[in-house]
């Protein structure tokens, strides 16, 4: 049969990451390509107690229908957290529980795009919030990430050319791919422009909970003060991502329109996990496992900054030192072509890593970078990688 697939769908490419993870499977190769958190990690012992309790107790709840804006004891911990500790909560805002920080983008983009309006986004970013804009036919206009974050001289030129820009969209703290944080006069001057523009923010921080090395920076949206930011947050890299339980923060005019969304798409988010996450939140001493989080995650990326410092530096493959997050990003000395380094990495050297055009808001172009995982591998596999890296690199 001749299968006729929408337009919208019909050039959408997979994650290249997801296809990556096919080769990943293969018990030879050592990925240093995946986004997942430590194993070491996951609170297994604590879950283990939690589901016990609410089967005992509450298995009715947690196996019936809930009602889609989420539930409503995980709500309340969340508005509550974020306005105590980061100040982050206006009047007008609202929380939505969603399945996975992922759905944010998602939901926001159904409520406030049609097809062809703009979406300004960093260039590079991340792969699965892109292609959750092109799914519904938005123009993707990337802006170049600094050392320090979006080029807000870039970003102010995307606003002026283009018109009917509905949101920005960023990633402020240990941005996936590159690992950059902007910088608090960037995050002031980026907010200031979206007020002069009339445009909104969306805010993803799915790891801002994970830095492990300097001073926390305040959020775009603590700056709000118009109902301009939509805050995307999530619970997978810092209790479990099987869960797929996450929140968006916002004017309650958009939660509205976003529950309306996700009950075409899920109806609500999973209520047992919701359950979960509530109590080990609520219950457990959430700080103390952030704490020991970063020391996990400080100690990971340490290492990985060393070897490549030993081994791949002297080869030129420069990258951006991290105070946070899960990745490091690295650039190829002229000459040696990106996608053919890969290639080569994985089916000769055994070593998978994410090619760097895989974040690219256009599909077409290219850059000389890829990005490196350090949370995921075990020290043993990440030094034995970066090694086997650098002895690609002296055969080139």
């Amino acid at each position: 049969m001749d299968y006729k697939f929408s337009e919208r769908f019909l050039n959408l490419k997979p994650s290249a990451i997801r296809e990556i993870f096919k080769y990943a499977a293969d018990p030879e190769v050592i990925s240093l390509s995946a986004g997942n958190p430590a194993p070491e990690a996951f609170p297994v012992e604590e879950i283990k107690v939690i589901c016990k309790e609410i089967f005992e107790n509450t298995p009715i709840m947690a196996l019936q229908y809930n009602i889609t804006e989420g539930y409503a004891p995980l709500r309340e911990y969340i508005y509550k957290y974020l306005d105590e500790k980061y100040g982050l909560v206006s009047s007008f805002d609202e929380v939505l529980i969603t399945s996975g920080g992922q759905q944010v983008m998602e939901l926001s983009t159904k409520v406030l795009c049609d097809e062809g309006d703009v979406i300004i986004c960093e260039n590079p970013s991340f792969i699965g919030s892109l292609n959750s804009f092109r799914s519904i036919g938005a123009k993707l206009v990337g802006v170049d990430v600094e050392s320090d974050g979006m080029s807000i001289t870039g970003l102010e030129k995307a606003l002026k050319e283009n018109r009917n820009v509905k949101f920005i969209y960023t990633i402020p703290n240990f941005q996936n791919p590159t690992g950059v944080t902007m910088s608090y006069e960037k995050r002031k001057a980026f907010y200031e422009l979206a007020c002069k523009y009339d445009v909104l923010i969306v805010e993803d921080n799915p790891y801002g909970e994970l830095r492990f090395k300097g001073e926390d920076i305040p959020s775009i949206k603590s700056l709000d003060k118009e109902g301009r930011v939509i805050y995307g947050g999530s619970f997978s890299k810092v209790v479990a991502p099987g869960l797929r339980v996450g929140f968006a923060l916002a004017p309650s005019e958009i939660v509205k329109k976003m529950v309306v969304a996700k009950q075409g798409e899920d109806v609500h988010t999973n209520i047992l996990a919701q359950m979960i996450c509530c109590k080990f939140l609520s219950e457990y001493d959430f700080n103390a496992h952030l704490a020991r989080l970063r020391d996990i995650y400080r100690r990971k990326a340490a290492l990985a900054e060393n070897l490549l410092d030993e081994y791949l530096v002297q080869k030129e493959i420069t990258y951006y030192p991290v105070e946070g997050g899960l990745f490091l990003w690295c650039a190829l000395p002229s000459g040696i072509d990106m996608i053919e380094f890969c290639k080569k990495a994985i089916k000769e050297y055994k070593v998978a890593v994410v090619p760097g055009t895989a974040f690219l808001t256009d599909e077409n172009a290219y850059i000389n970078c890829f990005r490196i995982n350090y949370s995921t591998p075990s020290d043993e596999a990440l030094a034995l990688g970066i090694k086997k890296l650098s002895e690609m690199m002296a055969n080139y």
